[in-house]
């Protein structure tokens, strides 16, 4: 894994995983970056050349004027596309990242050889369970001023192993799944945010706004799904307390020509939690769907 600088009206750090072949564009969610992926990136560039953008506010992408919004993301993973893949490629977004990459496959056709929904943020049908953690740290988020001072005094509190660690716990049904040199790199960047990055908290809650205006816009969302042309594959963890199993199989009745995959005992982020699992599953759909070198 290398790490690479882009200009894209400012700097877009991503790494490049190398490999020759159809391109792989892997996005990450809502408080992730490019590490979210470093499990399973090795394991696709041997048949494909895969990259992972840090979307602007997060990772190693500073704002630099832009906005971290899902909207804005949205035009800077375009531009990207067109940058560094180059030709159609295959997007692969977990969580806010499936959100993102749901909405350039969706106004993009051209740029978008096929679509990989991980977890995606989606809206949840109404009356389903919602885990009350998130529900508060997005209702604090809402409130101006509040959800900021409430973002960096979080991370001031907890610190960048606490951070990690209360995020792989939200995010994972089995945190212990997550090997020490995961841990370690997750970590690492956290301290790094802390120490050089005044911006990243701001950042976060600029993002987790705009995701929550767009998940209450369910028609919206419904017919940005609706407007998809690529051949797409949805995994989902069966035990995802960020969003909801049902919220998928909504979202498979809505397209009953996309292939659902769930697996079983994984929560939100099963590229990390069960890198093996997670990368059979996504090579053998990319074979069938002719997406990787031969």
């Amino acid at each position: 894994m290398e790490s690479r600088t882009v200009d894209l009206a400012g700097p877009v750090h991503y790494a490049d995983f190398g490999g020759a072949g159809p391109p792989i564009v892997l996005v990450h969610g809502l408080g992730g970056s490019h590490l979210n992926w470093m499990a399973v990136g090795p394991r696709l560039a041997r048949r494909a050349r895969v990259v992972a953008p840090d979307l602007a506010g997060f990772g190693r992408t500073p704002p630099a004027g832009r906005s971290s919004a899902v909207e804005a993301n949205a035009e800077l993973l375009t531009r990207f596309l067109d940058r560094v893949a180059g030709k159609p490629a295959v997007l692969v977004g977990n969580s806010m990242g499936g959100a993102i990459s749901l909405l350039v496959a969706a106004r993009q056709p051209q740029r978008v050889a096929g679509l990989v929904l991980v977890d995606p943020a989606v809206p949840v049908p109404i009356g389903s369970p919602v885990d009350r953690r998130l529900l508060a740290t997005f209702a604090a988020y809402a409130l101006p001023f509040f959800g900021e001072w409430f973002a960096r005094r979080k991370v001031a509190r907890l610190g960048p192993e606490g951070v990690v660690r209360e995020l792989l716990e939200l995010c994972c049904a089995e945190p212990a799944r997550i090997g020490p040199g995961l841990w370690d790199a997750h970590v690492a960047l956290a301290r790094e945010r802390m120490a050089t990055m005044p911006w990243a908290s701001d950042a976060l809650v600029e993002a987790g706004r705009s995701l929550g205006r767009m998940l209450r816009r369910p028609g919206s969302v419904r017919a940005v799904v609706r407007a998809v042309r690529a051949p797409a594959l949805v995994v989902h963890g069966a035990l995802d307390r960020l969003v909801p199993l049902v919220a998928c199989l909504a979202l498979a009745r809505l397209r009953p020509d996309w292939t659902l995959e769930v697996l079983e005992g994984v929560g939100h982020v099963p590229q990390l939690e069960v890198p093996e699992r997670f990368a059979a599953v996504l090579v053998g759909w990319l074979e069938r769907n002719a997406l990787l070198a031969a």
